[in-house]
């Protein structure tokens, strides 16, 4: 039951934008309330900001879904148990649209719908000793996040299959070491670590950026051909528009620097 507070933070500092799932006594578990604050915190930053940080509150990401409202929405029967996975879903799918990168700040527990959720995050940095998994195996569930679509695509068919239906957890060095997360650091310097990757990524280009992310994102669902045509369309509409004139200033001070 909700209690009157926002359960999912959304703030800003310039260009940077921090969605803080806002759930800590339940380790920020997911609710149909938490999916719908996130989408909308995610489509509201991604006009204002050019990088947004989605974190938990109290030192752990994210448990997956919320038991009590799981099972109170299982007894109002099939549609409305099906809004907590579809509002979550949605709030996934704000994610991949966005046009600026979106970064998972991983800590603590990491399991099912929060596992998915980094999953859908562009980049992801974690605390070596955060702890990942896909637990639904281990509860006689199917994932209802996306793990089955995404997992295999991001570190190959065996491993996604033996994480998925084993259930074992990894920790944040596992996960970078398999391609998952971006890159793990020791838990004091996490903080500093997401702090100098947005530093960086606020400082490029928005809308090299917003292309980049898109084609990359299409690769997973064109044939190779296309998504070559795509980049080649994105490159020149690049180079021939306004944010051209940039990109080949700088290109031309890195030369007369060689």
């Amino acid at each position: 039951m909700s209690d009157g507070r926002e359960e999912v933070l959304v703030d800003r500092d310039g260009r940077v934008g921090y969605l803080t799932l806002n759930r800590p006594a339940a380790m920020n578990a997911i609710t149909v309330r938490l999916g719908r604050e996130l989408e909308a915190g995610v489509r509201d930053l991604a006009v204002l900001v050019d990088v947004i940080i989605i974190r938990g509150a109290g030192h752990n990401f994210c448990v997956g879904g919320d038991v009590p409202e799981l099972a109170r929405l299982r007894e109002e029967g099939r549609d409305a148990l099906a809004e907590l996975f579809l509002s979550f879903r949605r709030a996934l799918a704000a994610i991949a649209e966005a046009p600026v990168p979106v970064v998972a700040m991983v800590e603590g527990n990491a399991v099912a719908g929060g596992f998915e959720l980094i999953q859908a995050c562009d980049i992801a940095v974690a605390a070596a000793d955060a702890r990942l998994a896909d637990i639904h195996s281990r509860f006689g569930q199917v994932p209802g996040g996306g793990s089955t679509q995404r997992l295999a695509k991001i570190v190959g068919m065996n491993r996604a299959l033996g994480l998925i239906l084993t259930g074992d957890r990894i920790s944040g060095s596992d996960a970078a070491s398999w391609g998952l997360v971006y890159r793990a650091v020791p838990p004091a310097n996490l903080e500093q670590a997401v702090a100098d990757l947005v530093t960086r990524l606020a400082s490029g280009s928005r809308a090299a950026l917003a292309a980049s992310k898109r084609l990359v994102r299409a690769s997973a669902e064109v044939s190779l051909e296309q998504g070559l045509d795509l980049e080649l369309e994105a490159v020149l509409d690049h180079l021939v528009g306004p944010a051209g004139d940039a990109a080949v200033a700088a290109f031309s001070e890195r030369e007369g620097q060689r």
